[in-house]
Parts: C-alpha cells; structure tokens; sequence
C-alpha cells in the first residue's frame, strides 16, 4: 500500500517528484495558492487543495500525511516578502498539521554558504548567506531545527536547477547580445530530473533510518561546478550561436551578488549516503538533453 504524500509547492520541481510517488503508488496531495494551478494538477490526475502558505486561516483543513514535501518558490508577484513566504510559510505549516506526519523534507538552497573564494563547500561549512534568499532559507531551517519533527526531517539545499525551459539568455544568445553577468566564477547546478529523483531517493533513505537524528542535510548538486562564461559557451555551441560576450552588471544588482559568493559544491555525502546514480552527471551532458530535444530549450 502507498503513502499519502503532501507537497507544498508542486510546480517545477515539486511536480516532478509528485509525478514520481504517484508512479511508485503513492497518493499525492497538492497545495498551491492558485485556484488556476489547482485545476491544472486535478486534470494531471492529482488532488489539489487550494491555501496560502502565507495565510494561516487557509491552512485549517490539511489533511494528514505520512510525509510533507515544502518546496514553495517566491513568487515576486505575490505581495509577500520572501522571508514570510520561506520561514514564516514553513512555520505556519508545522503549526497546521492535524498531526504529526512520519518525515519532512525541506527544499532550501546552496545560497545560505557564503562566501568561499572559489573553495569547495559541503555540508558542514558553517552558513553564513549574503542574499535575502539564503537569509530566508537559513531561518526556515531553524523554524525546522525548532520543531518536534526536525528528527525526522530533511535539509535539501539544491544547487541552481536547470532544465526544459528554464536555461537563462537563450534568447540573448541566438541574437548574439551580451550577457550582463560576469564570465568568471563557479556555477552549482543540478539537472531537474536528477533533483526530483533525489528527492524521492532521501525520502526513502530516512524512511528505513530507525533513528529520528536529523535533520539531515544535503546540498543537491552534480558536484561538477563549472565557470559561467564556459557554461555559457557550451549553451551557445549547442544551439548554434557565436561565442558569447559579457558585460559587468551592476555592482548591487541580484546576478553581481550571486556571483559574489564564488563557490563549488560538493556532493559527496549526496553520493556516499544515498547512492543515486545522476543522469546528468554534469552540464554537458545535461545541456545536450535539454538543448538537442525539439520543443525542450
């Protein structure tokens, strides 16, 4: 017999994983603001609630779960800040449960290291993030930390991800114009398909753990960090485009502070204690799925 499954947060990755525990028999349970999204994951096959997670009072009919997925993104859009939606989003949550579920995992980023001077990172490199959204990130692992559940749960901490549709300055590469962003500097990723698979192989992992000793925290990487101007050269090779060129961004502006931070992940422990297989063991092979696919890039 399956599990009840409830994702918070079921849209570019969170759908992926849905689709892969509903495969494997599981019951999948969305929740999502949008009455509109709602409907889309119904005809998809799934059950959908419709709540904010910013909004304690459309959380009052969760319904219970063997384990939760929070894997909410920040929609700009929302009126929201970020820390309400990560910290504040994830508190509410925990506060709403009818009652305990069996395991947790939580989605956070690389973005809470600082940083490392072009040094590897790994899991036990103390945070210490310089953007709003590793800020939030790093307090909603404390919400966790904080709470009755933290023994059963998981730090997901995902390198950037990539994949069918989501590949920055396609455009700006076919026309031949620069790429406002430094050409130096470590790029982090993890191919979507390979991130939804390991999120179903670390909730599997913790269900046989006998001990509740986490959270367990693992950075979701390829561990093949790779400089961006060279990243960028093999997207314009794969499409057929000239070499490209860079423009320094502004000094305050989001991509001059990502590419502050200057740093490689590691996987090891992803590796070592999970034992995935990645599919795309690197951008180069990752890169060539997306960008050869018809339809895909």
């Amino acid at each position: 017999m399956g599990e009840r499954r409830l994702i918070f947060g079921c849209g570019y990755l969170g759908n992926r994983v849905a689709k892969l525990w509903r495969t494997g028999g599981d019951e999948v349970i969305a929740v999502t603001r949008s009455a509109s999204r709602a409907e889309v994951l119904r005809a998809e096959g799934f059950k959908a609630i419709v709540a904010d997670v910013t909004l304690p009072q459309t959380l009052k009919t969760l319904p219970a779960a063997d384990s939760l997925l929070f894997a909410v993104g920040f929609d700009r859009g929302s009126g929201a800040g970020i820390h309400a939606v990560y910290a504040d989003g994830l508190k509410n949550v925990l506060t709403a449960l009818p009652s305990p579920v069996n395991r947790l995992a939580y989605v956070s980023t690389t973005g809470v290291y600082g940083s490392a001077g072009g040094e590897f990172v790994d899991e036990q490199t103390p945070p210490d993030p310089q953007r709003d959204g590793g800020k939030a990130s790093l307090a909603a692992e404390e919400v966790l930390r904080g709470h009755a559940l933290a023994g059963r749960s998981l730090i997901l901490r995902l390198a950037g991800i990539y994949g069918p549709g989501r590949i920055p300055y396609l455009d700006k590469l076919r026309a031949g114009e620069p790429i406002a962003a430094p050409s130096a500097g470590w790029l982090n990723l993890i191919h979507v398909e390979d991130a939804a698979r390991i999120v179903v192989a670390a909730d599997a992992w913790l269900a046989a753990r006998q001990a509740a000793d986490g959270p367990h925290v693992f950075n979701v990487s390829d561990g093949t960090s790779v400089i961006r101007g060279d990243y960028y050269a093999e997207v314009a090779r794969l499409i057929g485009a000239p070499p490209p060129a860079f423009t320094e961004p502004a000094v305050d502006s989001p991509v001059a502070l990502r590419a502050g931070a200057n740093r490689r992940v590691s996987n090891e422990k992803l590796l070592r204690e999970l034992r995935v297989r990645l599919a795309y063991p690197s951008y180069r092979e990752g890169l060539a799925a997306v960008l050869t696919s018809p339809g895909d890039c």
